[in-house]
């Protein structure tokens, strides 16, 4: 079991050594400084702590974090901030009992995991770092339906339209006689399924390796370009695709996949943080197999893709 650890701001320095050096007592995931992605991590991945890592941070986003302290925040998720002495009295004067605990940088790694494992283990008791995880740590955060849930059941009969004819397969003709094909022992486990996962975010893909790897062959790509160049010479089973990369999207991607014969049949579900309605209109026009958003749920993950490919 891991402490679960959300955090924000502007130190991605910081922030790369609680994934990169400080896993080994920290489950975590990163934040964006808007308002309700905030409120949607804190729903859906209900964390032990938040640490806000500062470093020059707006007047208005301060606020807005001592708002949601105030208002949103769990009773038992301690806030942090780790920031320079100055930064840490600028936060004071707007709230003075906003912070939890506060760690002052300049200050090492090291003594980040020293000072934060001790505070948490007197605040909510010691963990045991060799018991296992539970399974879907991160929750999925689809929108609290309410206002949304038409948006979806609009655009829900699409994701389970057919694929256009696979005119480009090759005919029954073409292949094989049974009699050629080499029969399989009985005894042989069955062929796993490949699944190709494209996204610029590494901690994603990690992620997403680290959910699927018992049952599935794992690649990854950072963008399209590295994907189609993958599919040059190797085959997959389904691509995961993220919505948002830089240089080339999600969306262009799969316009490019689509539009070569070779790729066309491949199934693709998009993994996103997008809610817009319009957007989802725009993609699932393109006959995606799935429309998953961010962070992503295991069982979600793994139900979508046993959907698509068997």
């Amino acid at each position: 079991m891991k402490y679960k650890a959300l955090l924000m701001g502007n130190n991605q320095s910081i922030i790369n050594d609680f994934f990169l050096q400080l896993n080994d007592y920290f489950e975590c995931q990163n934040t964006s400084n808007r308002f309700d992605d905030i409120i949607c991590h804190l729903k859906y991945f209900q964390p032990n702590v938040f640490v806000y890592c500062m470093t020059n941070e707006t007047r208005d986003i301060m606020t807005q974090m001592v708002t949601i302290k105030k208002d949103k925040f769990p009773s038992r998720c301690p806030f942090v901030i780790i920031a320079t002495q100055e930064d840490c009295d600028e936060f004071r004067r707007l709230s003075v009992d906003t912070a939890d605990f506060e760690l002052v940088r300049p200050i090492s790694t090291a003594q980040i995991r020293g000072k934060l494992v001790n505070y948490l283990e007197q605040k909510l008791g010691p963990i045991d770092i060799n018991e296992p995880e539970p399974p879907a740590a991160i929750q999925s955060v689809l929108p609290d339906v309410g206002d949304h849930r038409s948006i979806y059941d609009e655009l829900d009969p699409m994701l389970s339209s057919p694929l256009p004819s696979a005119s480009a397969l090759p005919s029954a003709s073409a292949l094989p006689p049974i009699s050629a094909i080499p029969s399989v022992p009985s005894t042989e486990a069955h062929v796993r399924k490949h699944i190709l996962v494209v996204d610029d975010d590494f901690r994603m893909l990690k992620l997403i390796k680290r959910y699927l790897d018992n049952d599935y062959d794992i690649a990854t790509a950072i963008n399209g370009k590295v994907a189609r160049k993958f599919l040059e010479t190797k085959s997959t089973n389904l691509i995961l695709l993220d919505y948002e990369m830089p240089e080339e999207n999600g969306p262009a991607v799969l316009e490019k996949l689509r539009a070569n014969p070779a790729t066309r049949q491949l199934p693709v579900i998009f993994l996103t943080g997008i809610n817009d309605a319009q957007k989802i209109r725009q993609v699932l026009a393109l006959r995606p197999q799935g429309y998953l958003l961010k962070p992503i749920e295991r069982d979600k993950l793994v139900q979508a893709i046993e959907k698509a490919i068997g």
